[in-house]
């Protein structure tokens, strides 16, 4: 679109400096009367008007080059040429003056009316180049606080990360290390198994018989046993030499 507008501007540039320099030879009676054309009275309204035109050409061409200008000159330039393009046809038109011959009104008209088409498409591709360049301008800005935004995320996020070191700064620094559980094995409880002895004089201990247990015949026996063993620990108790039994108090 940009080229486009440039290429208007460079048309716009030489039709100005051609009627610049038209009317900047306005004393020039016999070149008016050739292109049968009418010459401007007085002749240094004429000039002062070319010497306008041709400044005008020079900002346009510049503009076509310099980007910053291209939009804005565009737009002036356009709005003058299609101006100017409807004076004309109001005044050839219209007013039939000043008076012309044949061919000479109709190269006016002409010359309007490509003023008029030239000036309103400057100023329409001026328009669009503006709207396209502000929209450039704003998604740039949109993408510079993006990254302003980022860059002062990852700032704090730096500053989060070196805040520890500079708190254990001088001290020493206590790293966790895995716990190791320790291996517990089952305790396996001893119960005493008691047993009800006999106790004797002597100090022998004798396991202890349930006496409902046995029967009349065993009971007897046991009975003589036990008789019989009191009588030679009695007998054995009398012989001299033999052991005695502990004093008792």
């Amino acid at each position: 679109m940009k080229p486009l507008l440039r290429a208007v501007l460079i048309l716009d540039a030489l039709l100005l400096l051609a009627f610049g320099l038209l009317f900047l030879l306005t004393p020039w009676t016999s070149l008016y009367n050739a292109l049968l054309l009418v010459q401007t009275q007085p002749a240094l309204v004429g000039q002062a008007f070319g010497v306008a035109l041709i400044g005008l050409a020079w900002l346009a061409f510049h503009a076509s080059i310099a980007g910053a200008l291209t939009s804005t000159v565009a737009k002036v330039v356009g709005h003058v040429n299609w101006l100017t393009g409807v004076l004309m046809l109001v005044w050839l038109l219209g007013l039939h003056t000043p008076a012309l011959t044949g061919f000479g009104q109709i190269v006016a008209v002409l010359t309007g009316v490509v003023l008029l088409v030239i000036g309103l498409g400057g100023v329409r591709l001026s328009g669009a180049v503006r709207r396209r360049e502000k929209e450039r301008l704003v998604d740039a800005a949109a993408a510079g606080r993006a990254e302003k935004q980022a860059a002062k995320d990852a700032a704090k996020d730096a500053a989060n990360r070196r805040e520890p070191e500079r708190v254990t700064a001088g001290f020493p620094v206590y790293r966790a290390e895995p716990a190791v559980a320790p291996v517990v094995e089952p305790v396996v409880p001893v119960v005493p198994v008691t047993r009800p002895v006999d106790t004797v004089a002597t100090g022998t201990f004798r396991p202890a018989v349930d006496e409902s247990a046995l029967t009349p015949s065993e009971r007897a026996a046991r009975a003589e046993s036990t008789v019989a063993r009191d009588e030679a620990r009695n007998a054995a108790a009398d012989a001299p030499g033999g052991p005695r039994p502990p004093f008792h108090g």
